[in-house]
């Protein structure tokens, strides 16, 4: 057979086009694995495989959510930071602020007026892996026996009623029982031997302002050195999950005092917020070595939750904080002045030298984008919902530090579920 100048037959033309991509493909591996990107899927050139693998995800699983060409979670290979928000209209809140007893006035956005509801429907998908769904019986089953505590601020609350809410409709209501008090508050799965339980401490250490919130914060006062008041609420639990970082952006420096309050909060030193954090995160570091068996007990630090005080941070600059927003940021890598990176630094820093391992459950990235899924001002203030008037006043009133429920808190947990 002749073959005319500067042609090749269609079969050559192929055989060569694969090589040359599976050469790139192997280049492409090599690089990855030096370099630490997540796994690259190789897809083949033959069109039977393309065909075959087609079939099979027409006859996977009846979520239309899962994309075959990625892996399952695994925490080694997975990165939670990596991923956008897609808005999916068939998703239905696995609960509404109506159906759960437990959400908090503050956070109950639609009960408290907001006429809105596209920030219930957008789903976070990682890049490169597919975030198991979140499974109330299986995560009750995990929790057969144990005692699970979320120990931190207001946003490790709105967590913690979040993750009671996605399990409590699957408890017959003769198995379930909550009692909430300050600071400790606990929901029972008696069927279960369970408890989930949220353990109030803003700064972790101990304050002045941690049974009665001192509303004024240059008056605010820490014990830096000081954590064993609260954590002897802590021994005993094998599943406890921290986090501390919005009390400490008042934007003043903190008021810091070793030893007791005895003397009258006299004798406190004035520290950068960023230097009494790394002291305050230091003490809960020394308590968690000294005191965890890790055989026994797990550890996760909920990384900060960002807020969204400047609409200008988005280029929305005619905008009121984060009031009237209804969709995400969509521009991948967005970090906004909400999101103070040495604080996450501080918490790098000073887990990365601990003996007890730490897992980390990093919402920060995610959160970043969501703008639009604060409370607003469908919320409370001093336990009465907004009035109408206060409701036409966001410069003053729009919180855009607490979340709805349900809303981007559910998220936080299905992360949190994926590593459980």
């Amino acid at each position: 057979m002749k073959i005319s100048r500067g042609k090749l037959p269609l079969s050559i033309m192929v055989i060569v086009i694969c090589a040359i991509a599976f050469a790139g493909v192997i280049f492409t591996e090599d690089l990855r694995a030096l370099t630490g990107i997540s796994i690259f899927k190789f897809k083949a050139c033959s069109s039977k495989v393309s065909e075959e693998k087609e079939k099979a995800r027409s006859a996977a699983l009846s979520d239309d959510t899962i994309d075959e060409d990625k892996i399952d979670f695994d925490p080694n290979e997975c990165s939670v930071t990596k991923g956008m928000w897609v808005f999916n209209s068939s998703i239905e809140p696995p609960y509404t602020d109506e159906t759960c007893p437990y959400v908090d006035t503050q956070m109950s956005c639609a009960k408290n007026g907001r006429p809105d509801s596209d920030y219930l429907h957008w789903e976070w998908q990682l890049d490169d892996c597919n975030l198991p769904r979140f499974d109330p019986v299986a995560v009750l089953e995990k929790l057969r026996g144990k005692r699970l505590m979320f120990v931190g601020d207001s946003l490790q609350r709105g967590q913690w009623q979040s993750f009671v809410c996605l399990v409590q409709s699957h408890i017959p209501p003769e198995e379930k029982s909550m009692n909430r008090s300050r600071p400790l508050s606990v929901f029972s799965a008696k069927g279960y031997n369970a408890t989930i339980e949220f353990y109030w401490a803003p700064f972790l250490v101990e304050s002045n302002s941690d049974l009665h919130i001192v509303t004024d914060t240059r008056k605010r006062i820490l014990r830096i050195d000081s954590i064993s008041k609260h954590a002897q609420h802590w021994i005993g639990v094998d599943i406890l999950v921290f986090n501390t970082y919005v009390w400490w952006m008042s934007g003043l420096r903190m008021k810091s005092l070793w030893g007791s309050f005895a003397n009258d909060l006299e004798g406190f030193e004035e520290l950068d917020a960023v230097v009494a954090y790394r002291l305050a995160l230091k003490t809960w570091a020394n308590w968690v070595d000294s005191t965890i068996n890790p055989n026994t007990t797990r550890i996760f630090f909920t990384t900060m939750s960002p807020t969204h005080m400047r609409s200008a941070d988005w280029n929305h600059k005619n905008g009121i904080r984060c009031y009237n927003e209804t969709r995400p940021v969509m521009k991948r890598g967005y970090w906004g002045s909400g999101s103070d990176k040495r604080f996450m630094e501080v918490v790098s820093s000073v887990v990365g030298r601990m003996k007890v391992p730490v897992n980390f459950i990093n919402i920060t990235q995610l959160s970043e984008y969501r703008i639009d899924g604060h409370a607003t001002v469908y919320t409370e203030i001093t336990g009465e919902v907004l009035t109408a008037e206060e409701k036409a006043n966001p410069k003053k009133y729009a919180d855009c530090i607490h979340w709805c429920l349900p809303g981007v808190p559910d998220t936080w947990n299905k992360i949190f579920y994926a590593y459980l």
